[in-house]
This record gives C-alpha cells, structure tokens and sequence, in this order.
C-alpha cells in the first residue's frame, strides 16, 4: 500500500481533477464521480459542491472507505467529513488558490463542508 500511496501523490502533484469512488448509502454500489481536489503535506482535500447537500458526501457519513484515482494512480483511503466552519475555511481559500476565486463561486454553492484525506 505505501507504494501505491507514494504513486498517488506523485500523480497529485500533476493532475487538476481526481475521480473518487464512494459506497451509495442506500444501493451499496460502487460510485464514482470525477473532483477538484487540493493536496498540500501529505493531506488531500475535498470540497463537495453543493456543500452537505452533496450525494457523494452523504455517502462518505456512511462509509467513510473511498478509492482516488489520479491518473493510472489509485489507493483506498478512509476520510474525514470537516462541519466545523472555521476548519472549512481554509479549504476553501486553498481551492480559491488552486482553481480560482471566480471558478469556485461559479460551480460551489454550498461551503459549509469539506472532507480531509491523510495519506501516508
């Protein structure tokens, strides 16, 4: 596992867009959804776009198991949903920074949730 991590990262490093594959809390399916992402210390960061209101985010409460793709890189990493809105925040501006402030007012409309990912 440390080398697929290892690759993960690498592959972060280089890429705009990740997949993330969640369980459905109700159909227990394997779902997959391509996602902006923010990756800084060994740390990844999610940002649903509609916020708590976010399918995939309803699902990670459930079953906190997710698989990344980056590339041809992937890893199953367990998740951490973030409510607390001073700990958001900084996601948030690390999105703005990455994507740009006009981009993320246009496709997020909800900020009141992140989700935190360590890989190591």
């Amino acid at each position: 596992m440390p080398a697929q991590i290892e690759t993960l990262k690498e592959r972060l490093s280089h890429n705009d867009e990740i997949t993330i594959s969640v369980t459905g809390r109700k159909s227990g399916r394997t779902i997959s959804n391509p996602v902006w992402f923010a990756f800084e210390n060994d740390t990844l960061y999610l940002l649903p776009v509609k916020g708590s209101d976010t399918e995939w985010y309803k699902n990670v409460l459930k079953n906190p198991a997710v698989r990344i793709q980056a590339g041809d890189a992937k890893a199953e990493v367990n998740v951490t949903p973030v409510t607390d809105t001073k700990q958001v925040a900084p996601v948030v501006e690390r999105f703005r920074g990455k994507y740009g402030p006009g981009d993320v007012k246009k496709y997020y409309s909800k900020l009141d949730v992140a989700v935190v990912a360590r890989l190591h």
